[in-house]
């Protein structure tokens, strides 16, 4: 694939199919498309409003309106003007610029386009199996071809790819109507038997002659020399070549891409790629599934319709039986056995069963008691009052805890003090704690605007930064840090 400037542009001139104002500009450009096909190409503006104010919906459309209509289309290239001055006398009729306007190139091909699209469901698909045999005998003709000119390969090449492209589009399309809704509802009413079997014929049908002709178009692609194929692809493209063209200029290049890669598509469909199944296995296991499918929704409506007759028997059956009752209870009874319990409650919970049989029946295990709460917003259940106990004594006790620790804390970290400053490159191997309570006062302080913390017992402990960004290392007994020369100052808090 080639991505060219021209394909990374937007295409203007489809903005008239979804704009603010479409509903005016779609019908202007099908007025000119349904001139243009009467080879009625250039019109006025008087024309196109005269045309359009004859429907109820453009009753009130005004010249002006129209003016900016196509003045709108011809500026998204819809529409081409043409200032017609063959009756201009003087300047002031040249002034009033009376254009003609007839449509674009762009704008024919999109309204054939759209009109292809409002009409797909008018054109019916269906299974052509002929076209398997048109194919085939197309196939055949190649090593003939191989020997003729570019006049005789090109027809033969456009008609190939037409027939093809017909076998595609067909049975997809006609395949895809039995898998829509519509398809489905029609599949289980009782009228689809009437014709049940004349569409499973059909069917069958196109599988044999599927089957007949699938296998021998194989094994003719197998059999074709390449050097018979390049043959008839380079006359293929000659032929095209050939053609004059005022509009464009082919390119050779992708010509030959295209009609190789659409060759490399038409065996493929027959032979498969690789590891893939080819497109004839595939439609014939598309065709026996939906025939399949017909023929088992044909049978779910013969056995309903065969089981409702049935059932007719059975209420009859039971109504005797009711009128042989001997009184209401036996009634009731009889009632109990064939329709069940009436207004049955299930009561759903995480219960623990003292077996997991079941077999077993409900008065075959021991009672459960459930306690059911009212279920309403305001319910709350009843709150236990409990008194407040004391806790005075674990409170003292965590304290003289606490205070234990400070005071070990601090008098092995006075061991480290030399004139009320602690000098962390000069520190010998310290354990973790030291290491932890160091590190604590240092970040604290860090973020502090004078540099400064206050410790648990009531020190001051200022930080100072190293000079020329001296860094030491701090050992520990569980490893060594690499940090910051700090020297820690510490003072009596004068407060």
């Amino acid at each position: 694939m080639e991505i060219t400037h021209g394909l990374l542009k937007p295409v203007n001139e489809t903005k008239y199919l979804s704009a603010e104002n479409c509903y005016r500009y779609r019908p202007i450009l099908r007025y000119f498309f349904d001139q243009y096909e009467k080879i009625n190409y250039w019109m006025y503006k008087e024309e196109v409003h005269a045309e359009l104010i004859k429907h109820e919906a453009f009753r009130e459309y005004t010249i002006d309106q129209c003016r900016q209509d196509l003045d709108t289309l011809v500026a998204w290239g819809n529409l081409v003007p043409v200032q017609d001055t063959s009756k201009v006398t003087t300047v002031e009729e040249f002034k009033n610029k009376q254009f003609r306007y007839r449509l674009s190139e762009y704008s024919v091909e999109i309204e054939r386009l759209t009109i292809r699209l409002e009409n797909l469901h008018i054109e019916g698909a269906s299974l052509e199996s002929t076209l398997f045999e048109k194919l085939l005998q197309a196939i055949r003709k190649m090593k003939a071809l191989a020997e003729e000119d570019h006049k005789t390969a090109g027809p033969w090449w456009r008609d190939l790819n037409n027939d093809f492209r017909r076998l595609n589009q067909n049975y997809q399309d006609y395949m895809s109507t039995f898998h829509s809704l519509k398809a489905e509802e029609i599949m289980r009413t009782k009228a689809f038997l009437v014709y049940k079997d004349k569409l499973v014929e059909y069917l069958r049908e196109f599988v044999k002659e599927l089957q007949r002709v699938a296998g021998v178009i194989e094994k003719e692609l197998k059999q074709l020399d390449r050097t018979v194929i390049n043959r008839v692809l380079d006359l293929a493209v000659e032929y095209e070549l050939s053609i004059p063209r005022m509009d464009m200029q082919l390119d050779q290049k992708q010509l030959e891409d295209n009609i190789y890669g659409k060759w490399k598509s038409f065996s493929t469909w027959f032979l498969g790629d690789g590891n893939r199944e080819s497109e004839v296995v595939r439609l014939f296991e598309i065709t026996n599934e939906i025939i399949r499918k017909i023929t088992r929704y044909a049978a779910q409506i013969v056995e309903s319709r065969t089981s409702a007759s049935n059932r007719k028997e059975e209420y009859k059956r039971l109504a005797e039986m009711f009128m042989k009752s001997g009184d209401m209870d036996e009634a009731h009874k009889l009632s109990s056995v064939v329709f069940g319990i009436f207004r049955t409650r299930h009561i759903q919970g995480d219960f623990l069963r003292s077996t997991d049989s079941i077999q077993s029946g409900v008065y075959d295990e021991p009672a459960f008691e459930l306690t059911l709460r009212p279920k309403v917003r305001i319910y709350r259940e009843k709150m236990q009052r409990s008194p407040i106990r004391s806790r005075k004594a674990e409170k003292e006790k965590q304290y003289r805890e606490y205070v234990r620790r400070a005071r070990e804390e601090q008098e092995a970290m006075n061991g480290y003090i030399q004139n009320n400053e602690i000098d962390i490159s000069a520190l010998p191997v310290i354990p973790p704690h030291i290491r932890t309570m160091l590190l604590s006062w240092i970040a604290k302080a860090c973020i502090a605007s004078d540099h400064k913390v206050k410790t648990n017992t009531g020190h001051v402990v200022t930080v100072i930064q190293p000079t020329s960004n001296k860094r030491c290392v701090l050992r520990c007994h569980d490893g060594e840090l690499d940090m910051p020369a700090y020297k820690l100052i510490i003072t009596e808090d004068p407060q």
